[in-house]
C-alpha cells in the first residue's frame, strides 16, 4: 500500500497507486493551512502520519475521502474526532474546514 504526498496535482499513476487498497475510493489526510494532502492506504491515521512527518501540524489535519468515480469528498474520518477543536464527532462539522478540504481535494484529484 503507497501512500501519496500531494503538493501539486495528483497525476493518473499516484490516484491509481492510492486506489489500490480499497479500490472505489481513497482515504486522504488533509492540511488545511498548506493546503497537502496525503492519500492512499487503509487507515486515515497512515495518511496523517506521512503529513506530521513532512512538517504539518495535528490541528491543520483533517480526514476525508474522495470517490473518482463520482467526484465526490466525505468528511468522515476517526481523525476528525477532536473535542478540544469543537469537532467531538467523526464527521467536520465546521463548514469553512469542511469548504477549505473540499477545495483542496478537488484541487489536487478532481478529474485526474
Amino acid at each position: 500500500m503507497k501512500i501519496c504526498l500531494l503538493h501539486t496535482r495528483a497525476t493518473s499513476q499516484q490516484l491509481e497507486e492510492m486506489l489500490e487498497a480499497l479500490e472505489v475510493y481513497v482515504k486522504l489526510a488533509v492540511d488545511i493551512q498548506r493546503g497537502t494532502a496525503a492519500g492512499g492506504g487503509e487507515l486515515h491515521a497512515d495518511c496523517e502520519t506521512v503529513l506530521l512527518e513532512d512538517g504539518s501540524r495535528q490541528e491543520d489535519i483533517w480526514g476525508a475521502d474522495w470517490i473518482p468515480s463520482t467526484q465526490q469528498v466525505r468528511y468522515e474520518a476517526l481523525i476528525n474526532i477532536r473535542p478540544r477543536q469543537n469537532n467531538p464527532a467523526m464527521e467536520i462539522r465546521d463548514p469553512s474546514i469542511r469548504h477549505r478540504v473540499t477545495e483542496i481535494v478537488r484541487g489536487l484529484l478532481e478529474d485526474v
